[in-house]
């Protein structure tokens, strides 16, 4: 059983406009961004890192903004709810303000004994925010909200698949426990993990499969310390019959990546060295940062990329 892994470490998913992304996650939402980069496959598309104030993992919600892109279809397969916690408490202010900024799609709800707003982002997203008392990460603090209600980072996430056994067994196999199971959703935990540390399984036999497009998440990472980690965790994986990606340098992590049986995409990704590698921490997300062989081609990609709000 592999025991290095202590939670997620970030979340991607993709969007079809770049600017209304970044205001839904930084006015809407008040995260930070910090990190403004491109898409290593596509430069001609933003990568886009909001988090807290130092990219934590743990926090780090990430998106590729493709301009127009059709929308996703919900389904099995995939990741349908990415949850953050707020403090206990916090509910009706996040109610209030998701309201008056038009935010659809809000229902609330108990899952676990823990109150949870649900809601969806612009582009179909599925989004909660669940009340949790003991989470002690810093958050950090956008205009017009406080200490008292603002993201910690995510609580878990929620996969939606046919058949959660052979998933069940990959999450055992990776560290995580069977805490407790209500209706057709079960809940894993990370013990003494980095507060990002659940995962619900919900059982949907009869739902047809997703579609990925804007909306949908395209892999969920989780977190180890280091690249020697990294290496023990991509050995233990294949030993046991994964086909999982050489190591790749994602300038701010190094990343492996492999298919899960229910057809959700996996990444384990290093904390090191973090996204105040080439800038420090007061100026997180300003500055568009480039991987070194994309260089050469600055100019004609910034003339690309729509212009961000600060």
């Amino acid at each position: 059983m592999i025991k290095d892994i202590k939670g997620l470490h970030h979340v991607t998913s993709m969007a079809s406009d770049a600017q209304q992304n970044n205001r839904f996650f930084t006015d809407t939402l008040g995260l930070r961004r910090v990190k403004k980069t491109v898409n290593f496959d596509d430069p001609s598309v933003y990568h886009l890192y909001y988090g807290d104030e130092k990219g934590t993992p743990g926090t780090v919600m990430t998106y590729f903004p493709f301009p127009h892109m059709m929308k996703g279809r919900s389904g099995v397969g995939e990741v349908g709810e990415t949850q953050f916690s707020i403090p206990k408490g916090s509910l009706a202010f996040w109610k209030e303000r998701l309201i008056a900024q038009g935010v659809g799609g809000i229902q609330t709800d108990t899952v676990f004994g823990a109150n949870r707003l649900r809601f969806i982002g612009p582009d179909g997203d599925g989004f909660a925010l669940v009340e949790t008392a003991d989470d002690v990460r810093a958050p950090w603090l956008a205009e017009g909200i406080s200490a008292d209600t603002a993201i910690r980072g995510f609580g878990g996430a929620r996969f939606n698949l046919h058949d959660t056994a052979a998933t069940e067994e990959l999450l055992r196999f990776m560290g995580y426990e069977r805490a407790e199971a209500e209706e057709n959703v079960t809940r894993f935990i990370i013990p003494g993990g980095n507060g990002a540390d659940t995962i619900d399984l919900a059982a949907l036999p009869t739902t047809p499969f997703a579609r990925q497009g804007a909306g949908s998440v395209h892999h969920i990472a989780f977190a180890v310390e280091n690249r020697e980690k990294q290496l023990e965790v991509r050995k233990a994986l294949m030993d046991t019959g994964y086909q999982v990606t050489p190591v790749i340098d994602r300038d701010y992590f190094w990343a492996i990546y492999f298919r899960t049986p229910g057809g959700v995409l996996f990444e384990i990704a290093t904390n090191e060295p973090g996204f105040d590698r080439d800038e420090d921490t007061a100026h997180l997300g300003e500055a568009l940062k480039l991987p070194i062989r994309y260089e050469p081609f600055r100019n004609k990609i910034e003339a690309s990329l729509a212009p961000l709000a600060a």
